[in-house]
């Protein structure tokens, strides 16, 4: 099994200067050749607290050049970005780190972050796949060209020129059934961030995988699933620390996405995201908070390594992106959990040899 390591530049409540949180957060990212993971991803968020990466690419390329074996793995809003641009700044870094890039994208659900860059949240679904299509054939082909209703490019080539096939290491994110239907269509990888009762991410993959066949004549590839780590030998304390800081990082999330008002409800392309506010109207925010803590990877290192090999029970996932700093906790708990999940859990995944999807 693939597994990688996700930093998320948080600063819950400005309790850091944000040069500080990128100070940490370096010192964690730069242990993550050497424990033995395989690969770093960065997500594009801006203007909050919530994650203070505006330019993963960029933050990528530097860590290109302070590693030399671990993939880089890159999470890029596509309705906020000109795809020409982002094809030349995926080509260029594929060329410098010697073809260790991961192509992510996603469409963004967060008001602020729309308004900011004056984007109409009710055009992302079709920007998203107008925009993910061109960057997709740019970097396959080489070239850029597409002329839609959002995206007008007439024909350039891609210098530098991509060294090798995308194919394979391309992914966006998705929750919702519509958008995995989106991504298969498009040929995508699918990137699960775990939100949602198991049984429903599972009916969206069979929707994915029978679409992909469908539309590609191929297998789908293995999901990659995102989730947040904590691993302590003591299972009072990380059930603890789970509670305290991925709560904290649940409460970040209702906050930067507006979860307790009804704009996700009035948002064209977004009602699927709206039963998520009216999971919390109906539970109450307390239970939806514990049930998204119960679906990260936590616990003692026997217990983190089972609740991986429950994930891939229900998904079929070969690789695993994980968040050891979330949530305001301090860099010294994050750092052990790191350290302890990979001397104990680590080996155990690489050493686990995914079977196909049956499904």
């Amino acid at each position: 099994m693939h597994v990688g390591i996700s930093p998320l530049f948080q600063n819950p409540g400005k309790r850091l200067s944000d040069y500080e949180v990128y100070c940490n957060e370096l010192r964690l990212v730069d242990l993550a050749e050497p424990l033995g993971f395989d690969s770093i991803w960065a997500a594009e968020h801006h203007f909050t607290d919530y994650i203070l990466c505006p330019d993963p690419l960029q933050f990528l390329t530097y860590m290109a050049g302070r590693t030399e074996r671990v993939r880089l793995g890159a999470m890029v809003v596509l309705p906020w970005q000109d795809p020409l641009r982002l094809a030349e700044k995926f080509a260029l870094l594929d060329n410098l780190s010697k073809g260790r890039v991961i192509v992510g994208m996603e469409r963004g659900l967060s008001q602020v972050e729309y308004e900011g860059f004056r984007v109409n949240m009710d055009e992302s679904r079709g920007r998203f796949i107008e925009s993910a299509r061109m960057l997709i054939n740019a970097l396959q082909e080489g070239h850029a060209e597409h002329d839609g209703e959002f995206v007008h490019q007439p024909r350039v080539e891609i210098r530098p020129n991509p060294i090798r096939s995308f194919q394979g290491r391309s992914y966006a994110a998705a929750i919702s059934p519509e958008s995995s239907v989106v991504l298969a269509v498009l040929g995508l990888g699918i990137l699960i961030i775990p939100q949602r009762p198991w049984h429903d991410v599972q009916a969206a993959l069979a929707t994915y995988r029978s679409t992909y066949r469908e539309a590609n004549g191929k297998e789908p590839p293995p999901p990659v699933v995102a989730t947040f780590v904590y691993c302590d030998e003591d299972e009072e304390r990380a059930a603890q620390m789970s509670h305290r800081y991925i709560g904290a990082h649940w409460e970040s999330v209702t906050q930067h996405y507006a979860l307790r008002g009804d704009y996700l409800k009035m948002s064209q392309g977004y009602e699927y995201y709206g039963s998520y506010v009216d999971d919390i109207d109906t539970y109450g925010v307390n239970a939806v908070q514990r049930f998204f803590i119960s679906l990260q990877v936590t616990g003692t290192p026997e217990q983190c390594y089972q609740k991986v090999m429950d994930i891939h029970s229900y998904t079929d996932a070969d690789s695993l992106v994980a968040s050891f700093s979330y949530g305001g906790m301090p860099y010294g708990d994050a750092e052990r959990s790191m350290r302890l999940f990979a001397s104990e859990v680590l080996p155990r995944l690489k050493d686990f040899q995914p079977a196909p999807a049956q499904s």
